[in-house]
Parts: C-alpha cells; structure tokens; sequence
C-alpha cells in the first residue's frame, strides 16, 4: 500500500468519526436531521458513519471490509449530496458531501487494485 492510499484512508476515517462526534455534542447537526425531514433517520446515519470510519481502519488490513466500508461511504455521501440538492441547498455547502463521496469512490477504487 503506498503513503498517499493510506493517508486518504485515515483522512476520510477520522473525519467521519469527528462527524459522528459532534453529532452528539452540537445541537446543530441535529437540526440538519430536522431540516432534512430524517431525524429518524439521524442516529441510523451515525451509526452507519461509524461502522464506516472503523471499517476503514480494519480494511487496511483486511481489503473486503475495505471495500464495503469505502463502498458504502461513498453511496451515503452520494445520498447526502442528491439530498442537499433536492433542499436547494448551495455548491458551497453541498461540496462536503461531493467531496467524501469522491474521496470514498476514490479509495474504493484503489482497493479494487491493491494486491
């Protein structure tokens, strides 16, 4: 594995864990719930962030778990984007989302080649 696919691995991981974090300490991300209309759907979303940012960290070890995590990453991210779309929401706040989705594509993709 080379520096950069690690590096990339990390990045995303530990940005979904922050992600999932502050979901629990900052009453703002939960009103992004609210105002999605899925604060049902709220904790489901962070636990599946969770699951992801580990299972991208044990994927480094094991290319299957690897795969499903920055597989499944990359379609919440895509679900993420098609939905702030759908608000009307700005490029601006949407690239967050366009951005972990490409990243995960993007790692996904690499992990398809490692050997």
């Amino acid at each position: 594995m080379n520096y950069l696919f690690i590096i990339c691995v990390l990045i995303s991981s530990f940005s979904f864990l922050a992600y999932a974090v502050s979901y629990f300490i900052n009453p703002h991300m939960k009103r992004e719930f609210k105002r999605f209309e899925l604060e049902k759907l709220g904790f489901l979303t962070i636990v599946l962030e969770i699951l992801g940012a580990f299972g991208l960290l044990v994927g480094l070890f094991f290319k299957p778990i690897l795969l499903i995590s920055s597989g499944g990453l990359a379609i919440l991210m895509l679900l993420g984007f098609m939905l702030r779309l759908k608000l009307k929401d700005s490029l601006w706040i949407s690239l967050p989302a366009l951005f972990y989705m490409g990243l995960n594509a993007s790692i996904f993709y690499m992990a398809i080649n490692l050997k």
